[in-house]
């Protein structure tokens, strides 16, 4: 495992885009802001076509999920990217 990923925390990020709910998972250094940095990202991708709705901690299940990449995939982007 990279010692990058056993110094950060993976968070669930909820935003909306265009009104329809979307999804992210990201692994965040510690000491990093995650809120800030996320809404930052979303207004550079989307503009005023996105908004950040929550950001919390992933759970043991979900970091899981995250790690092994059996998480659901986006609709509209079926790679997950």
């Amino acid at each position: 495992m990279p010692p990058f990923f056993r110094n950060s925390t993976v968070w669930v990020l909820d935003f909306t885009y265009k009104g329809a709910p979307r999804r992210w998972f990201k692994a965040f250094p510690e000491g990093v802001d995650p809120r800030a940095e996320f809404e930052a990202q979303i207004a550079d991708l989307h503009g005023p076509r996105g908004q950040v709705v929550g950001v919390r901690v992933a759970t043991r299940e979900e970091e899981t999920q995250y790690l092994r990449g059996d998480l659901p995939k986006n609709m509209m982007c079926p790679t997950g990217r």
